[in-house]
């Protein structure tokens, strides 16, 4: 009996995850990939003087490196990457479900990022979600940023520490954190109330922080789904921030 077209579509999406791996480079994102016990780590490139810099890391992971003349770096990655000598390749990080990483936690604190796609803002939301404490950023599985060797390298280090999900559908995992407890507040610049006013009675309250991209901002679905629409407070009428600066300061606009 022939399969359902959908059923071989899964088993093809299923194949094509199962075979995926990234490439990592630079001096910072390969020593804490392998000093990641949770990173399934497949082949180490390196030039003798990224070795002797990452020898401990090299030894930590058991990977056995293979050595290559600075001249002719032959891992995949763009030529214009700044590799510094060094690149892992991996598999993605595999951090579990919504329920294990923001549930548990004292005032747990979320980023959702709707069609947030340039790989360098998702790396430092990811550095400002490890520093200022969220529990997890929340991307969706299409129109949001993959792991890259470009997002763990502006990330330094927080791809390996910092939970990022990768969700179906955007809309349906808001309503899910909303039926967990999570105040889910949506960042719009012509909303009328502050992320501190939204906040004034519940800082003891879990809160997921929703972001659009830069220009198109938040979604029509995504801001009926939301709680509530709100904004940072800005000295003057002008001007409006980068996504990865917007997320640090709701964050830290948002902390307990």
């Amino acid at each position: 009996m022939k399969k359902p077209k959908w059923v071989v579509e899964k088993e093809q999406a299923r194949k094509v995850a199962a075979a995926e791996t990234v490439w990592l480079f630079g001096l910072h994102a390969v020593r804490d990939a392998l000093m990641n016990s949770n990173r399934q780590k497949l082949h180490l490139i390196v030039t003798r003087n990224a070795r002797d810099k990452l020898a401990e890391a090299i030894e930590f992971s058991g990977i056995e490196p293979e050595m290559v003349d600075p001249r002719k770096f032959t891992a995949p990655i763009d030529a214009g990457s700044v590799h510094q000598g060094a690149a892992l390749e991996v598999k993605p990080l595999d951090w579990g479900g919504l329920a294990d990483n923001c549930i548990g936690r004292e005032n747990p604190r979320v980023i959702l990022l709707d069609r947030v796609t340039d790989p360098h803002n998702v790396g430092a939301i990811l550095r400002s979600a490890e520093v200022l404490g969220a529990s997890a950023v929340i991307g969706t599985r299409h129109h949001s940023a993959p792991e890259t060797g470009a997002l763990a390298k502006t990330a330094s280090g927080a791809l390996e520490r910092q939970p990022y999900l990768r969700m179906r559908n955007l809309a349906d995992t808001i309503v899910e954190l909303q039926n967990m407890g999570f105040l889910v507040l949506g960042l719009d610049g012509e909303a009328e109330v502050t992320i501190e006013g939204a906040l004034s009675e519940g800082r003891d309250r879990p809160v997921a922080l929703v972001l659009g991209a830069e220009g198109p901002g938040l979604r029509q679905k995504t801001k009926e789904t939301v709680d509530q629409l709100v904004k940072i407070d800005a000295a003057g009428g002008f001007g409006s921030l980068n996504v990865s600066n917007a997320a640090a300061i709701a964050l830290y606009a948002s902390r307990p």
